[in-house]
């Protein structure tokens, strides 16, 4: 009962999501005008790569995959600072999915012509969970290497305004510190500022607009503070050389903070195998004791 209740449901799905493909759903009227007289939005400062081996085996499966409303817009942002495009994000949960479906028939397949059958079930259940670990793991994937790469960010930015304030501090303008500064340093973090201020600059905008337009695109919220402490100082001529010492001294207190809590929890898990191996010396060591006592009694 449970077997044909899986099928009758992934067969459900699978036409469900052939619909969905032939004929997508069309947007709303609402939606259509709020486009057509939204002003439009900068270009993004980050850069995607739309190459790969995903995108040529599973463009089919996007148009479908955005008619979902994937990815969501948290995972958008991952995204973007992953360096990975939608449609290369939305390919590779397509054919991952698709391989983890079919991977358990092929090997239960080659499996009955050895002679050890496994049956129906076993092959459908494996093929169900792989399929959503598949469809899962480009999601976690892109999760992580944001979260590492937002951690080095703001790493990268706590020296970028020490730079910044001393720069200020020798008598340049606002301008010439952000750009200057930004030379100084090598990585991805330092890439990323500089090409906001080219950008800012080739298309005659503030770079503090630029920076505060790519701590959204990061969602790193220190830089939009430090876009805002920026924009007083262009604006309004606000001394902000205090201000910007100031936030690099919180940047690194809350590094250090994080990395005393990150050693921590490294200790308390080193801890679990001593544990275990001690509880497993003490059963080596009591058993025989008690296996006399039982046998006695």
């Amino acid at each position: 009962m449970i077997t044909f209740i899986v099928l009758g449901a992934g067969a459900g799905a699978g036409l469900w999501a052939l619909v969905v493909f032939l004929f997508p759903p069309r947007p709303a009227l609402g939606v259509v005008l709020a486009a057509a007289t939204t002003p439009p939005v900068p270009a993004p400062i980050l850069a995607t790569d739309d190459t790969g081996w995903a995108v040529r085996l599973g463009r089919p499966a996007i148009p479908a995959l955005r008619a979902l409303g994937l990815p969501g817009r948290k995972v958008g942002r991952d995204l973007a600072v992953a360096g990975r495009s939608v449609s290369v994000h939305l390919a590779e949960k397509a054919v991952l999915a698709v391989a983890g479906l079919l991977l358990p028939a092929l090997a239960s397949a080659v499996l009955a012509l050895a002679g050890f059958g496994l049956g129906l079930q076993f092959p459908l259940v494996a093929g169900l969970v792989l399929g959503v670990v598949g469809f899962l793991a480009p999601d976690l994937n892109a999760r992580n290497q944001a979260a590492a790469l937002r951690a080095g960010f703001r790493h990268a930015l706590s020296a970028y305004l020490d730079l910044v304030w001393i720069t200020l501090a020798g008598g340049m303008g606002v301008d010439s510190a952000l750009g200057d500064s930004v030379l100084v340093g090598r990585g991805w973090a330092f890439e990323q500022l500089g090409r906001a201020l080219d950008a800012a600059r080739l298309t005659r905008a503030t770079p503090w607009a630029a920076l505060r337009q790519l701590g959204e695109e990061l969602d790193v919220s220190e830089l939009a503070e430090l876009a805002a402490s920026v924009s007083l100082a262009g604006t309004e001529g606000a001394k902000v050389r205090t201000s910007l010492a100031a936030k690099a001294q919180a940047l690194r207190t809350h590094q250090i903070t994080e990395a005393e809590g990150a050693a921590q929890a490294a200790t308390e898990r080193l801890s679990l195998p001593v544990m275990v191996l001690f509880l497993g010396f003490l059963a080596f060591i009591t058993y025989p004791a008690l296996t006399q006592v039982l046998n006695g009694l």
